[in-house]
């Protein structure tokens, strides 16, 4: 995989990683997750459990490329673009722009 200078070159390969729905689902309740132990960290002042948001992230998410999609996630080569993409493909499927 070649280099990329900029996050719009990236996400349309990013994209292209995430073409099996169950992949895409499982991206989905992982940065949901994310979202829940961020808010129930911060709200609850037990800061202690944010360490639970990369696993619940990283883990829902390999487990969509490992168990279906059947490829490496690009964090492993992309880290910075590919937690991007992960953003910027939960808001697309919350807006209802990617079918998950």
């Amino acid at each position: 995989m070649s280099g990329y200078s900029s996050f719009a070159e990236f996400y349309p390969f990013y994209f292209s990683e995430h073409s099996d729905r169950r992949c895409r689902r499982m991206h989905f309740i992982g940065s949901t997750l994310v979202v829940v132990v961020l808010v129930m960290a911060l709200a609850s002042g037990q800061l202690r459990w944010l360490w639970l948001a990369p696993v619940v992230g990283y883990g829902f998410a390999w487990i969509g490329h490992f168990g279906f999609e059947k490829n490496r996630p690009a964090t492993f080569k992309h880290p910075l673009y590919s937690l991007m993409g992960d953003w910027v493909m939960y808001g697309q499927m919350l807006r209802g722009k990617i079918r998950f």
